[in-house]
């Protein structure tokens, strides 16, 4: 399913002392299979665009055009129901709202209250577990016995289960120590491929946004900013410090490695290891030819 905001604007509290302008006049478009990074500071916008995704929020000014669903300002919403089985929003520590006794039951509530059978749900737990690499002697224990990186994984699925054709994760490694953010990436990205998901990636990150994603957003006080490939973003350093952003590390390195050795190395999502490998060997060779 893709996304489109057209010429979008949403002010909280409209006419009010408390008014706030979060989206002015945004325009974005995410095609159906796609992976796109939104990146921005906090107040940049970044909650309030996902919110309107399968409309928590409704935009004041524009519209918001989810595959077949249309949300138009002043106009009331039809078939919200199908628009939010279809649309899986992963909060930060999406761990807060688990509430069940078991991990199937906490799994299984989504589908089971739009009126998927009891058969299909008994699927889509077993799919769901193992998709977020989890095995089945946990299916029924408290999800509150586990660790804080297993409840994230029994959250996750239960976004899962809903079989949705858009993903949206909203700082999802929030809090997960290095290995764990490495690890909730990949199995991220592992859906996406595997499913075909839209997928879209709200981060502070831009090592996930330029290892993982098709396209760039950047917004800053509530507009897009700018937009493109992740290199082509990222190659504009000095707009990027305007809004207080750096290139990714892995970039920098590369950059500062041309200009001490004038060897030039394209990044292609290569592993750091794998960087470092073809470093050593273009090194090693312009040396044995001195």
């Amino acid at each position: 399913m893709e996304l489109t905001f057209n010429e979008v604007t949403f002010i909280y509290s409209p006419g009010t002392p408390f008014e706030f302008k979060a989206l002015e006049d945004l325009s974005m478009h995410v095609p159906s299979g796609s992976y796109t990074a939104v990146i921005g500071h906090t107040g940049s916008g970044k909650s309030t665009l996902i919110q309107h995704v399968n409309a928590l929020l409704q935009p004041t000014e524009g519209s918001v055009q989810v595959g077949d669903f249309v949300m138009e300002a002043g106009k009331k919403n039809k078939n919200l129901r199908s628009l939010r089985e279809k649309t899986g929003i992963v909060f930060q520590y999406p761990e807060h709202q688990l509430f069940e006794e078991t991990v199937e039951k906490d799994i299984a509530f989504g589908p089971k209250n739009f009126g998927v059978e009891q058969k299909e749900i008994e699927e889509r737990v077993t799919n769901a577990l193992e998709a977020v690499q989890l095995t089945e002697d946990v299916r029924e224990k408290s999800p509150f016995d586990l660790s804080g990186g297993q409840m994230r994984r029994v959250a996750i699925a239960g976004v899962l289960a809903m079989k949705p054709k858009v993903l949206v994760l909203d700082e999802p490694t929030a809090g997960l120590d290095p290995r764990g953010q490495k690890e909730m990436m990949e199995m991220f990205y592992t859906l996406h491929e595997r499913e075909g998901l839209t997928t879209v990636l709200v981060t502070h990150s831009m090592e996930d946004a330029l290892t993982y994603a098709d396209d760039v957003v950047i917004l800053n006080d509530g507009k897009k900013f700018m937009e493109g490939k992740p290199l082509e973003v990222f190659k504009r350093k000095e707009e990027l410090k305007q809004v207080q952003l750096d290139v990714p590390e892995v970039l920098e390195f590369l950059e500062k490695v041309e200009k001490r050795t004038g060897i030039s190395i394209n990044y292609e999502k290569q592993p750091i290891a794998e960087l470092a490998k073809e470093l050593a060997f273009r090194l090693e060779r312009r040396d044995d030819y001195e």
